[in-house]
């Protein structure tokens, strides 16, 4: 462990620094998360174990250069190489998903193309002292949590963060507009559909289960003129979730609802170390995060090979002035609600909401326009294409496809706003 003990001003100048790399745009990554099913025993969950033997033989990084990760609930975890570009990163990630999928079925193992399994109940699958202390820190509020760890599956987006100038590849402007798409692409994508305990129906429960746990560690950080000051802050004030101490002590979670700040302050059980600070920051989840690149991570995981659609979108909206004026000019008329409303609304009601569909209607359509400007083969330019014909200019999403009967898991009370 980095024995370097911070204060409050080198924590927070740290902060600032790390989540916004300045430079190019134009490079994109993707992390495709999957829930893992056996037909045979579909109600039970593969050991680790299994999942770890059956995927072995494929190497460390994969052909295409992605790597392999095993989540607390059995889910698999495909994060990918870093792409030059679209075109680049979605040959890459096609390839090394079929080595994945394939390496799976000869065990009779599938992946589920769906934001949320509602069949099973929540259940680690890992013995990592990490994941098991996050775990008691979600369970003290309730199940929503525990339900996110184990039962959801999402696909984040990664793009550059952007460089230093004020125009719409500058940090400052892509920061914002990645917060003001964000919640047409939670509504857009949204494939987790559930009613919940008191009869109503959301389209991204994932979303909605992440908005329930702790709002100071899953919602978006306030607006304001500065992102790196904004996001500095945001850290800083967020509940730390758990602390990691020497094999074989377990880990502890705090009680009385610890920040990071308070620590740095001397209230926690011995001085921060880099390292304690590092682990926080991964524990921040919300739905954009600035990780030195910018990872959108409110997207539902896709229908079959839908994962590409918002990668495509995500990267035109974000890497093609033409196309981020379009989506920053349509998004603006969303201004009436605040943000959380927006978020909250996007996941209840998707692109049924009509402010919801109209902005998705302009954001898709000018990503559409943009992709042959990005060098997107005709492949991508008719999955987009193809998405925005099915759903968006139907005021539908893959959610309302599926049938939602709403079966086991509850909605926190923290969920149920009037948003």
């Amino acid at each position: 462990m980095d024995a370097a003990v911070l204060t409050e001003a080198t924590a927070t100048a740290y902060v600032a620094a790390a989540g916004y790399r300045v430079g190019p745009v134009g490079r994109v990554g993707v992390e495709l998360e999957y829930v893992v099913r056996d037909p045979a025993y579909p109600l039970d969950r593969p050991a680790a174990a299994r999942l770890h033997a059956a995927l072995a033989h494929l190497g460390d990084p994969l052909p295409g250069g992605g790597r392999i990760s095993v989540e607390p609930g059995g889910q698999v975890e495909l994060s990918s190489a870093v792409g030059t570009g679209l075109p680049d990163c979605v040959d890459a990630v096609t390839g090394d998903l079929a080595l994945v999928r394939a390496a799976l079925a000869a065990d009779g193992l599938r992946l589920e193309t769906t934001g949320l399994d509602t069949e099973r109940q929540p259940q680690l699958v890992t013995d990592q002292p990490r994941y098991l202390a996050l775990a008691t820190y979600h369970d003290r509020t309730g199940t929503a949590g525990r339900t996110v760890m184990c039962n959801t599956a999402s696909v984040q987006v990664c793009v550059d963060a952007g460089d230093d100038s004020e125009g719409w590849l500058g940090y400052r402007r892509r920061w914002r507009l990645a917060n003001a798409i964000g919640p047409v692409l939670l509504a857009a994508f949204a494939n987790s559909p559930y009613v919940d305990g008191s009869g109503r129906r959301w389209v991204s429960y994932r979303q909605a289960l992440r908005f329930g746990t702790d709002a100071s560690r899953t919602r978006a950080p306030r607006a304001a003129a500065d992102p790196r000051t904004a996001w500095a802050r945001y850290a800083l004030d967020a509940r730390v979730a758990v602390i990691a101490r020497p094999d074989p002590l377990p880990w502890l979670v705090p009680v009385g609802g610890l920040t990071m700040r308070d620590w740095l302050a001397g209230h926690g059980p011995r001085p921060v170390t880099l390292d304690d600070l590092e682990r926080h920051l991964a524990t921040l989840v919300p739905p954009v995060r600035p990780r030195g690149y910018l990872e959108f991570r409110m997207i539902d995981q896709q229908p079959g090979d839908g994962w590409l659609v918002p990668a495509a979108v995500t990267t035109a909206l974000m890497d093609d002035r033409a196309a981020a004026h379009a989506a920053a000019e349509a998004t603006a008329q969303l201004g009436y609600l605040r943000p959380q409303r927006a978020w909250l609304t996007s996941a209840r009601e998707g692109l049924g909401n009509p402010a919801l569909r109209a902005a998705a209607l302009i954001c898709f359509t000018a990503a559409a326009g943009a992709l042959p400007r990005l060098g997107a083969p005709a492949r991508i330019r008719a999955a987009v294409d193809d998405f925005l014909d099915r759903y968006v200019t139907q005021g539908r999403c893959p959610a309302d496809e599926v049938a939602a009967d709403g079966a086991q898991v509850h909605l926190p009370r923290s969920v149920s706003t009037r948003g």
